[in-house]
């Protein structure tokens, strides 16, 4: 029997490069607010937003007036979109810049349920230090929440993984272990180096566990950083690797895919990974390197 989810992506350029921080991220969360009330009048049952979706990619540069965009979680921002979670019966996955206390922050993702209730945090585990553009370690703590999943009261149970988290399959796997049959990678990356592996690493994370993913990146340049082009290409990918829906290079759009869950049962029937899988010899993977 068909368990069909309307699924939402939103990407995003940013409209504010002046002022502020707190100017900023609030021109960046009210430019969103349409498009989260359309994916909600068009049914969508599970919106996901982009990396830091409340402001640029400010991590191309080491700023310290940058950790002035860090907050609570649960917190403002997740009061804010609480009620339209609940207006529309519309889960919302909130990837944020967490603060728990003076110089503790974490690249961080909340999940609202249905009704608009907390249901828990994913921290981004895997931190990038890359000469240009990604200085994260400046600004991020590593995750220390392991890879939950979220059970929502539709049902369905999701993961999130964020951005660079998706070059290792490590977390990908134990997302699939835990139980998630969706799981979303908000992300910020720019044309280059990566841009290959964009439709490469995470359509193998899913043929690889058996599940759905949804797949944000953002749109645009950023000033003043300026390191290149975010160039979008969110998709919806399914357990068997095909591609449900994919966004455009350069616009911001809600991207929506109906996700069909029962193929998981499908499709894990005929690739029987998680049974034929060797836990026990893979004691090397979790040692340290000399």
């Amino acid at each position: 029997m068909s368990r069909i989810i309307k699924s939402g992506l939103i990407q995003m350029s940013n409209p504010l490069s002046t002022g502020s921080v707190k100017d900023i991220q609030e021109a960046m969360f009210q430019k969103h607010l349409p498009y989260i009330e359309e994916a909600g009048k068009k049914g969508v049952q599970i919106l996901c937003l982009q990396e830091i979706f409340n402001g640029p990619y400010f991590c191309p540069a080491q700023s310290p007036e940058w950790y002035d965009a860090a907050e609570s979680c649960p917190g403002p921002t997740t009061e804010r979109l609480a009620p339209i979670a609940k207006k529309y019966g519309m889960a919302i996955v909130v990837p944020i810049y967490e603060r728990v206390q003076a110089g503790v922050y974490y690249n961080t993702a909340a999940v609202l349920d249905h009704d608009g209730t907390y249901l828990g945090k994913y921290r981004k585990n895997h931190i990038p230090q890359v000469n240009p553009g990604f200085w994260e370690k400046y600004y991020f703590k590593p995750g220390n929440l392991g890879y939950p999943v979220f059970k929502l009261s539709s049902g369905v149970t999701i993961g999130v993984y964020i951005c660079y988290d998706r070059h290792f399959p490590e977390g990908a796997r134990l997302l699939g272990l835990h139980g998630a049959e969706i799981v979303y990678n908000p992300s910020a990356t720019v044309a280059g180096l990566s841009q290959y592996l964009w439709k490469l690493e995470q359509p193998a994370h899913a043929v690889a566990n058996g599940y759905y993913m949804g797949c944000i990146n953002r749109v645009g340049t950023e000033a003043p950083w300026n390191i290149g082009k975010f160039y979008g290409n969110s998709y919806f990918v399914d357990p068997r690797g095909n591609m449900l829906a994919v966004a455009s290079e350069d616009k911001d759009e809600l991207l929506i895919a109906d996700l069909d869950l029962s193929k998981i049962e499908e499709v894990r029937r005929v690739w029987q990974f998680y049974r034929d899988r060797r836990p026990d010899s893979y004691g090397d993977m979790v040692e340290q390197l000399p």
